[in-house]
C-alpha cells in the first residue's frame, strides 16, 4: 500500500484490514493475503525516524504484515526504523546494532485479530522482524533510491531486521540528475547501482526485490531477486512453474 505519495488514511487501512479479514481465507489458507505499508517519512537520518515513529506505531496497530522505508540513507535511520518497529519485550539483536524497541502496549487489540491471534502476547512475539527473530513474522523493507544512500548500502544493508530490500530506479535515476526517457534502455549507472545494492543483499542475507512481468520474471529470478513486484498472477504461475514451487496451502 502506497502512503509515499498516497494518503495516510489509518481509517481507510483499518476498513481495508477489515474487509480483507472478512473476505478470506486466501487461496493458501491464510487469514488475509500479506500487507506491506509504504511509510511516507523517509530514512535520511535516525532524528527523523524518531520523531515521526508515530507513523509506525499507527500502522502496524491496524495489523499490517510489514513496512517498507523509502530513501533509507544512513544505517543510523535503518537501525531507528527497526527499533520503531519492535517492542520491548524482543531482545534478539538489542546490543548488536540494536537499542531496544519503542512500540507499546495498546497496539495489539486490533492487530491481534488481523493476525488470528487471541493472546497479546502471541502477538508481541510474532510481531517481531524475520529474520533476525526466526520465529518472527513481521517483515521490513527498505528502498535505497539515492546516491547517498548508494554510498552507504554497505553499512545500511548490514543492519539487522531488514527482511528485504530494491533499489529504486526512478528516484536513484533523479538523485544522479538522469533523465529517464520512456521506452529507452535502463543507464548503465543504475545497472551498476542494482548490482551493487543486490551484492549486498545477498552478503547480508536480505532478499533483494525487482518488478517481474510475464516477459522477464525468469531472467529476474536468475540474476537473484526473490521478492518480486508487479501485482501478475500470470507472471507468478510462470515462476513458481520455473523454480518448481507450488502455493502452500
Amino acid at each position: 500500500i502506497g502512503m509515499e505519495h498516497g494518503p495516510f488514511d489509518m481509517g481507510g487501512l483499518e476498513a481495508y484490514m477489515d474487509g480483507l479479514v472478512d473476505g478470506g481465507p486466501t487461496p493458501s489458507g491464510h487469514i488475509t493475503p500479506t500487507v506491506i505499508v509504504e511509510l511516507p517519512v523517509q530514512g535520511e537520518n535516525a532524528e527523523i525516524i524518531r520523531y515521526n515513529a508515530w507513523q509506525i506505531r499507527q500502522i502496524l496497530a491496524r495489523g499490517v504484515h510489514g513496512i517498507l522505508l523509502c530513501e533509507a540513507t544512513s544505517a543510523e535511520a535503518v537501525a531507528a526504523f527497526v527499533e520503531s518497529c519492535r517492542y520491548k519485550l524482543n531482545e534478539i539483536g538489542v546490543g548488536y546494532g540494536l537499542k531496544d524497541g519503542t512500540r507499546g502496549v495498546g497496539s495489539e487489540f486490533k492487530a491481534k485479530q488481523k493476525w488470528g491471534l487471541e493472546d497479546d502476547n502471541d502477538y508481541r512475539a510474532k510481531a517481531d522482524p524475520w529474520p533476525l527473530n526466526p520465529e518472527g513474522e513481521l517483515l521490513l523493507g527498505l528502498k535505497i533510491e539515492t546516491l547517498a544512500g548508494l554510498n552507504n548500502c554497505e553499512q545500511i544493508l548490514s543492519v539487522p531486521g531488514i527482511g528485504f530490500a530494491e533499489m529504486g530506479p526512478g528516484d536513484m535515476s533523479m538523485s544522479m540528475k538522469i533523465k529517464r526517457i520512456p521506452g529507452a534502455p535502463p543507464d548503465q549507472r543504475i545497472k551498476d547501482a542494482s548490482l551493487r545494492v543486490k551484492k549486498e543483499c545477498e552478503k547480508n542475507g536480505v532478499k533483494f526485490l525487482e518488478a517481474g512481468t510475464p516477459q522477464n520474471i525468469i531472467e529476474v529470478i536468475d540474476s537473484g531477486a526473490r521478492v518480486i513486484a508487479g501485482q501478475s498472477q500470470e507472471a507468478a504461475e510462470i515462476g513458481r512453474k520455473y523454480t518448481d514451487r507450488k502455493m502452500k496451502t
